[in-house]
């Protein structure tokens, strides 16, 4: 029957035809009407849900790109293409510069730590850092280059393979695109208008070049939209092999997205939101029981939720194995996080159980990444309260950290066995390095102006009133012994009534930019009032082992992510920093420096290719002129040619790239976080898709304007503007991506001469 109908409906129109999907076909019917399903009749005639005019005789009469050859030979020909292409543009100059560029100093470094198995912090999850750091292993680095920063040369490390590996992912991103187009226009001219937006986008190389979570990032989005178009396409043939292979790798890399950055909980949402649809539009189809809906419900909960939290855990259970050793992000994590770490001092270490005077102590603020109560011998600028010591908290391990542990009146104590600190005692804590005591009074806080100011004041354990602290046990009573690591505790101030507090606020350049400590007059118990002992050290007492302490891998897995918040949150501009905004980018208002600033350095500029992102602009608005004027022509029942109707059809199912790209837009207006440049991108390779539907329907309607054969030449004159202004912009711009040496481009005889359109661009 199927086959019957194409036949016909070829020989009255000359062209393949859409075969309506129909609910009392047998089983190999169904299959026919698949939109992954083929048969050849004549000249290829194909039975998809819904067929692209560039596989058949245009309807003004002229053969399109595809006319010589068949659909099939042409598919793979085109593919080779845009691989070749796309490897080639990414692979070109991947060593050069060799030195650190920009972000390398970051990730670079973090996959050393992996080589080396010492433990890190940072505000992204681990899997980005974990490739770069298999993949120098894989090629010979050994993790001994200190990527200290950007600047710096390689030498003999071998960079390459975190360079390569990097490059390898971002080639796949137009490769991907141009899929996702095909699968949603059936048109390879579409597809092929998408693939060389982005394999020409002077931006996409240079951000796909260098050791960064960008390429990895957006090669999990990328392979999970494509795995989700895939899988729709696969709507007619549930639960077959198909059916679960794209459903499964859907959940494969929204996990793997999720664990580069929580940039991936954007793709998830444009994933969940696809799902809710279609369920919603099973629960219409009254051919299938509630059983059924129930099976693609499991299903899709198995698949898209449960599978890639599965998988996201797996990642942190690996990171936490790796890095047992400790190192540089010790200090951000609890004491009890702490122990579990080969090297840290907490590891397997046995200190005094309970907190005695004449002990040196570490204090450490139980708000997560609330730092070290820490002392240094720089003063409060003027205007800044008193101008007395500073006190902060610091998120390292330092000799600035120590503190001893004093009687309200030292005069009273007697020599012999050292006394133990109860709840409810008044004790002075004194700076080990710097001999003033912890301080406060009625001066204003310098970040918190509601708080007290807290100092280091007086000399050699003399100073005042002031300087005299209670000791409070939360939950405890009078009389309480104060347990090192276990007990929370709280500092009272005897003269103001207020509570020593960490506000988590990072102080101007004046202060380090450590993170400001306060004395609270709010007296609700909080973490960032509470504090633990840490390092113990007094030779009078005897020792425990720590051993009890270690936590359980859902507690440092839920600990983890609180640090990893916070830490993102606390992202905030710096003075006289390069702060981005998001309205910027969708202009191409302003690149990013890569690398060098004068004449005699490698100059690296991350900027887009200005004719890409201008189109992508332009596109995005010619896209929802042309979807309301379709939807308005349906709405209304105009009578539309057969072709004009599948014109409108391919519009709308490029809404889901529409609402991809506001998805990983919109939300950045809405961050308090510091802004950069390269945000943009995973937005930017949905505006791309988009862009390609867009330019094919639009010059796919030259019918609309001229006769045969004069639209045949306008939509060949179209394609060839498009693709000379791609290259051309391509060509004067791609020394930015490659880099460049010699006179800056203001001067004469600069590669980029005459070449700033905009002032804002910093090249």
């Amino acid at each position: 029957m199927a086959k019957e109908e194409c036949i016909i409906q070829w020989n009255k129109r000359g062209y393949t035809s859409v075969l309506r999907n129909r609910k009392t076909l047998p089983p190999t019917e169904k299959i026919l009407q698949t939109p992954s399903a083929q048969v050849t009749m004549g000249r290829n005639c194909q039975t998809a849900g819904h067929l692209s005019e560039d596989d058949m005789q245009s309807s003004n009469g002229a053969s399109t790109l595809e006319g010589s050859f068949s659909n099939e030979s042409l598919s793979k020909v085109l593919l080779v293409l845009v691989v070749g292409l796309s490897f080639s543009t990414r692979l070109y100059k991947i060593t050069e510069p060799p030195h650190v560029c920009w972000d390398e100093t970051h990730f670079g470094k973090m996959g050393s730590y992996y080589i080396n198995r010492t433990f890190f912090f940072d505000v992204h999850p681990p899997l980005g850092k974990m490739l770069i750091g298999l993949a120098g292993y894989m090629t010979g680095y050994d993790g001994t280059f200190p990527f200290i920063k950007p600047g710096d040369k390689y030498e003999h490390h071998n960079y390459w393979g975190m360079r390569g590996f990097c490059a390898v992912l971002g080639s796949f991103l137009p490769v991907f695109a141009y899929l996702v187009v095909l699968e949603l226009s059936q048109s390879h001219t579409g597809a092929l208008i998408t693939a060389i937006l982005l394999i020409f986008d002077t931006g996409c190389i240079t951000v796909s070049q260098y050791i960064l979570l960008d390429p990895i990032l957006m090669f999990f989005i990328m392979a999970a939209v494509l795995s989700m178009v895939k899988f729709n396409q696969q709507r007619h043939r549930p639960f077959t092999s198909p059916w679960c292979l794209w459903l499964v790798l859907t959940g494969v890399n929204l996990a793997g997205a999720l664990g580069v950055k929580f940039v991936g909980l954007f793709v998830i949402m444009l994933v969940g939101l696809n799902t809710v649809w279609d369920l919603w539009r099973l629960l219409g189809d009254l051919s299938l029981s509630l059983v059924d809906i129930a099976m693609h419900f499991l299903a899709r909960v198995v698949g898209l939720i449960l599978l890639p939290l599965l998988l996201y855990v797996t990642i942190f259970a690996v990171h936490f194995f790796v890095l047992n050793k400790s190192g540089p992000g010790d200090g951000f994590f609890s004491s009890a996080f702490q122990s579990r770490l080969i090297g840290n001092n907490l590891h397997n270490a046995s200190i005094p159980e309970y907190l005695a005077y004449g002990s040196i102590i570490t204090v450490k603020n139980l708000r997560i990444a609330g730092g070290y109560l820490h002392s240094h011998f720089h003063l409060y600028p003027e205007g800044v309260g008193a101008r007395q010591q500073q006190v902060t908290a610091y998120l390292h391990k330092d000799y600035n950290n120590l503190w001893l542990v004093h009687r309200q009146d030292d005069s009273k104590y007697q020599s012999g066995n050292p006394d133990l600190v109860r709840h409810g005692d008044i004790i002075r804590l004194q700076h080990k390095e710097t001999t003033r005591n912890l301080h406060s009074h009625l001066h204003e806080a310098p970040l918190t102006k509601k708080h007290f100011q807290v100092t280091g004041y007086g000399i050699n354990g003399t100073g005042d009133t002031n300087d005299l602290w209670q000791v409070e046990v939360c939950g405890g009573r009078k009389g309480d012994l104060v347990k090192v690591l276990r007990s929370k505790v709280r500092f009272l101030h005897r003269a103001t009534g207020c509570v020593l507090f960490s506000s988590g606020k990072t102080l101007p350049k004046w202060g380090w930019e450590q993170v400001e400590v306060t004395c609270s007059p709010y007296l609700k118990e909080t973490p960032s009032s509470q504090w633990n002992i840490e390092d113990h050290i007094n030779p009078k007492l005897s020792n425990i082992s720590l051993t009890v302490l270690k936590p359980s891998f859902l507690e440092i897995l839920l600990e983890s992510h609180i640090v990893m918040i916070r830490g993102n949150s606390g992202l905030k501009p710096k003075d006289n920093e390069m702060n981005s905004k998001p309205w910027h980018w969708p202009i191409n208002y302003q690149g990013l420096r890569f690398s060098g600033v004068n004449e005699s350095e490698y100059r690296v500029y991350l900027l887009g290719n200005p004719v890409v992102w201008w189109m992508n602009l332009a596109g995005l608005g010619l896209y929802l002129i042309m979807v309301a004027v379709a939807s308005i022509a349906l709405q209304r029942g105009f009578s539309l040619g057969h072709r004009r109707r599948e014109h409108s059809h391919v519009l709308m199912r490029g809404g889901v790239l529409l609402l991809g790209w506001l998805l990983h837009y919109a939300p950045f207006y809405a961050m308090g976080r510091v802004l950069y440049y390269h945000h943009y991108f995973p937005a930017m390779l949905f505006s791309s898709m988009l862009t390609g539907i867009t330019l094919d329907v639009l010059l796919k309607s030259t019918d609309l304007l001229l006769r045969q054969p004069y639209s045949d030449w306008l939509q060949r004159v179209g394609h060839a503007i498009l693709l000379f202004s791609v290259l051309y912009s391509f060509c004067l711009f791609h020394p930015l991506s490659y880099g460049m040496t010699g006179p800056l481009a203001h001067e004469p005889g600069s590669a980029m001469a005459g070449l700033k359109w905009m002032d804002s661009w910093e090249f």
